[in-house]
């Protein structure tokens, strides 16, 4: 029997998350002051990228979260934007599960992001948030997200950009309080390589934030096709 690397890869994501609690970030956030600063400044860029409007309109939008692990952003997507619909993604099972059980009002899936369960441009906004450097094949889910966004829709990606500052608090970082997370990045990204392979996919970056100091940036993107 031939083992293909996909598979390796795959086995090898299990194994990382079996080791991760599913109330890792909340606990994280709440405990450790830099990791609230980091994923705080996060949510804040996010934020940044929601729409704006009559509440009228924002409340027939629909949002997937794609990597959302136990919620921490998605329930804070969903308090920005109460009227819209928001959903959740993870392939973590017992990251929903603790999900469902902390936010009952929002909606979760259990799925696999190289294969979004949902039909062609079912959502306005598609947020992915430090998931893509962790994913098998990071084309395969950005074409995903594309699919699964509307023509008019916007995409949110944001990651860590590589810096060298990044890098080397990531180092230690995962030899001691982050131990969990030693090597998690099955892909190793920068600003510049992360903007081509989301302009390969298709689409076009409307605006880029860097923040945390350089070390993280949050793309805005959408169909090329798309008008201005």
């Amino acid at each position: 029997m031939v083992i293909s690397p996909t598979s390796i890869a795959k086995k090898r994501l299990k194994e990382i998350w079996a080791q991760v609690p599913p109330d890792y970030y909340d606990k994280g956030i709440k405990n450790n002051p830099f990791q609230k600063i980091w994923h705080n400044h996060k949510l804040t860029q996010v934020l940044k990228f929601l729409p704006k409007g009559p509440s009228k309109k924002l409340s027939t939008i629909k949002i997937l979260d794609v990597g959302c692990s136990s919620a921490v952003l998605t329930a804070e997507i969903a308090k920005a934007l109460p009227k819209s619909k928001v959903i959740g993604l993870d392939s973590y099972k017992d990251a929903i599960l603790f999900a469902r059980k902390k936010y009952p009002r929002l909606s979760f899936v259990v799925a696999d992001a190289h294969k979004i369960p949902f039909r062609n441009k079912r959502f306005d906004i598609v947020v992915c948030t430090e998931t893509l450097e962790h994913v098998v094949d990071p084309k395969r889910v950005l074409a995903e997200i594309k699919r699964v966004l509307k023509k008019d829709g916007r995409a949110i990606i944001s990651m860590d950009s590589g810096s060298f500052l990044f890098k080397t608090i990531w180092f230690f970082w995962t030899k001691t309080k982050g131990k969990v997370w030693e090597s998690a990045h099955l892909h190793e990204f920068n600003a510049k390589l992360l903007e081509k392979l989301i302009r390969e996919a298709g689409f076009k970056i409307k605006k880029k934030n860097l923040s945390h100091f350089g070390m993280a940036v949050t793309l805005l993107a959408s169909h090329k096709t798309a008008k201005p």
